[in-house]
């Protein structure tokens, strides 16, 4: 199984727009994060998370030509807006992307981009994306693209966000905390990624001290942060973060045995 951090940034992005501070000056690659997105890929199927702004710009980048399905994690703009880049998929292999994820935020998907699922057909010479949407629960396995993926639910403020698990890797974002009927079933993970905004509280996202408190609580064997802010660098970031919790950068890969 191999997991692409595509972005790792909040909703915000690094650099932030007309911000002068020392991460968004950075001439560490690590410190350019776009809106959060991954990719996992197993069994001969790639599984795409999200679809944030920077679509189109994240698979170039990562030279990923192919997703077989997306699941989605919640509704909010900087993990929907790039849904129009899924076109090409569905257009260059003819049939219909599945696209997995909460009732009401594919019901929300539906209402703001209308174009795709109003179920005309595109002027002859243009396209749209060919979605077809699968509402899933949280706590049911799902076959996904060949992959069996565990939906979990979190709260996200006033929003219900879903982390997915696939096997010895789980995928958390947008998370405020994690209860103990979810911790149960995030037991003996090899790898573990989880939202951690700043170092301060916040009142819809994990801190950073949350989110290590929470990946030690779980005890897979490694943790990466992703979802990160202009306030951490990534160099600064790693040295103050024990053993076993790494930041994640954009078009970081990790292979999970």
């Amino acid at each position: 199984m191999r997991l692409t951090f595509l972005g790792t940034g909040t909703s915000f992005g690094v650099p932030q727009i007309g911000c002068g501070c020392a991460v968004c000056r950075s001439e560490d690659p690590r410190d350019k994060r776009t809106r959060s997105a991954a990719l996992v890929e197993a069994n001969g199927s790639a599984i795409l998370i999200d679809t944030p702004p920077e679509l189109r710009l994240q698979l170039v980048a990562n030279d990923i030509a192919r997703v077989d399905a997306v699941v989605y994690t919640h509704h909010h703009a900087d993990h929907t807006n790039g849904i129009d880049d899924l076109r090409v998929f569905s257009v260059r292999d003819r049939r219909a992307l599945p696209i997995y994820g909460p009732p009401e935020t594919l019901d929300h998907l539906r209402a703001s981009f209308e174009y795709i699922f109003d179920g005309t057909s595109p002027f002859e010479g243009t396209s749209k994306p060919d979605l077809e949407l699968h509402p899933i629960e949280p706590g049911r396995e799902v076959e996904v693209a060949g992959q069996t993926v565990l939906p979990l639910a979190f709260r996200h403020g006033g929003v219900r966000v879903f982390g997915y698990r696939f096997g010895p890797l789980a995928y958390l974002t947008d998370v405020k905390a994690i209860d103990a009927a979810e911790a149960a079933r995030l037991q003996d993970l090899d790898t573990l990624v989880i939202n951690a905004l700043w170092w301060r509280p916040h009142p819809t996202h994990l801190s950073i001290g949350e989110a290590v408190e929470a990946a030690r609580a779980l005890g897979a064997r490694r943790t990466y942060l992703t979802h990160l802010t202009h306030e951490t660098g990534h160099a600064e970031l790693e040295a103050r973060l024990p053993d076993g919790i790494h930041p994640a950068y954009d078009g970081l890969t990790v292979e999970v045995p």
